[in-house]
This record gives C-alpha cells, structure tokens and sequence, in this order.
C-alpha cells in the first residue's frame, strides 16, 4: 500500500495539467493511467486532419502558453509536440498500465483508498491518498451501439476513434452514424478523397464556425450566457440560413448554455455544411 497525497486518474492534458500545479508547489502526487502512454486520445486515437477547435489562448495548460508564432488553432501534430515538451519541462512521469478499479472514501480517516490493476502484472495495487482528482476525461469512452444487422454486415465498422484518413476508403460507399464533430469532420475528409459519403443526423445541433466560438468564449467573460448564445444563434443564422431543409435542427437552447449545463458542444463546422449544401454528403 502507498500513501501519497494527491493521487490522480488519467494522464490526458487536465492530469498533465495537475501535475505541473502540484509540482510547482512541491505536492506529492502521482498519476495512474490505464494506457502505456499520456495523452493517448492525441497519440493513439485522433484522426490525421484533426486541430483545435478552440483558439491557442483558451488551450494551453498552466505555466507554458503556446508560442506567438503557433497558428490560432493548433494541428494535432503541433498540439503533441507541445504536450511533450509539457511533460519534459514538469518533469511528469505517470504510473503506466493501471487501471483504477474502486476508489473509496474513509469518513474516519479522511482518506481515499483507491485500488488499481497492474495490467502487466495482473496484480491490485492500493494507494492511500487525502485528495482524490478525476482526470478520465469525457471522450474517452469508446461505445458502438447494438445496432439490428451489424452482426451480419459484410462491409467495415469502425469508431470514430479508429479512423486517420479517408484515404483508405476512397471510391468507396462509407456511412457515419452521428452528427457531433467528429462525425462532422470524417465526413467532410472522407468526401475530400471522393468517397460516396452519407451521414446520420439525428437529433437537433448547433453548427458554428471556430470564429463564432471564439468571439463567444471572450464575450462570455463580459456578458451573461444567455446574451452570448443570442448573438452566437444569430451569427450562425447569418452564415448558414435555415439548416432545417438540409436536415440539420437547431436545439431550443443556446449552444454556451447546452455546454455548460449539459455537456452538449455544437458543431464547429469545417466545410462540412457546404458539402450538404451542395449534396457532396447526403443526410440519412
């Protein structure tokens, strides 16, 4: 068993992040991520084309923001790079290949008790910690829904996560079931490489442009959430017209609100509305 005083889940960018808080303040802490490497979802399960979809000043981590020459919105490769020299710099070294199982609280000791499968070992390990952080992140989870006839569909199924380039699918017949913005944006790359692409689109969503979040993101430091989704609905209605012959609802609620109450981002469109538009992708 292991004592220390900050334990934390997870070494994506937020565990990262953590870490380098700790550390300038001399907190004893360590990190358990259940992947052989940090950022995992940037180095394993990204997608070639992909960049941030917010502005470089809302998205670097503490203590080392990004470059003046950097490009606004950051390439994947870039992005990388920059979390490796994060790691370097802090000095970061996560407890690889464990996956936290229990974590609990002791009312009497104040203590969490958390327990972890060393995948390599196949043992438990139990660590004692007075703070717990939870840095799992929320799109990490990978779920393909059971789906009547999938089991017997001859073609390819993949998650999003799987993908890196239309490339492979050129000439090709390809369906992306979801509308969020990684459905989005591989059906866009996929019809940059002449595939027959058709996506599902479902429930209602708000498309924006990353200028359209940017503006909103400053605004909101000024302005109340309900003023900003105002004026973000009223840009994308300038920008795009009315979507709904297209396929594409937009919710009753602003985008800033659905985000921060629901956890409901819109979609930071990249081409991919001129595409439907023009019926290059087509809307089941």
């Amino acid at each position: 068993m292991e004592e220390i005083v900050v334990l934390i889940v997870g070494a994506g960018p937020s565990g990262l992040a953590t870490s380098a808080c700790l550390s300038v303040h001399s907190i004893p802490h360590i990190i358990l991520e259940k992947e052989d490497i940090y950022a995992s979802l940037w180095k394993k399960r990204a997608y070639d084309r992909l960049k941030l979809h917010l502005a470089k000043e809302f998205c670097s981590l503490p203590f080392k923001p990004h470059s003046p020459d950097s490009p606004t919105y950051i390439p994947k490769d870039m992005f990388v790079d920059y979390l490796d020299d994060y790691v370097k710099t802090f000095n970061i070294q996560p407890k690889y290949q464990r996956h936290v199982e229990s974590a609990s609280y002791d009312e009497a000791d104040g203590k969490w008790r958390i327990e972890a499968k060393n995948v390599l070992t196949g043992g438990v390990e139990v660590y004692v910690a007075e703070f717990l952080v939870v840095a799992s992140g929320e799109n990490s989870g990978k779920y393909i829904p059971e789906l009547p006839g999938l089991d017997s569909f001859s073609g390819e199924t993949l998650h999003s996560s799987e993908y890196k380039s239309g490339a492979k699918y050129e000439n090709k017949e390809v369906l992306v079931v979801g509308c969020g913005n990684s459905g989005m944006e591989i059906a866009y790359d996929l019809s940059n490489y002449g595939v027959q692409t058709a996506i599902v689109i479902r429930n209602p969503v708000h498309v924006v442009t990353k200028e359209i979040v940017r503006v909103g993101m400053i605004f909101s430091k000024y302005l109340p959430i309900f003023i900003v989704d105002i004026m973000a609905v009223l840009m994308s209605k300038i920008l795009y017209g009315d979507l709904s012959k297209y396929g594409i609802r937009r919710p009753a609620k602003g985008p800033f609100y659905l985000k921060a109450t629901a956890g409901r981002a819109p979609v930071i469109d990249v081409g991919t509305v001129a595409k439907i538009k023009s019926k290059e992708i087509k809307v089941n």
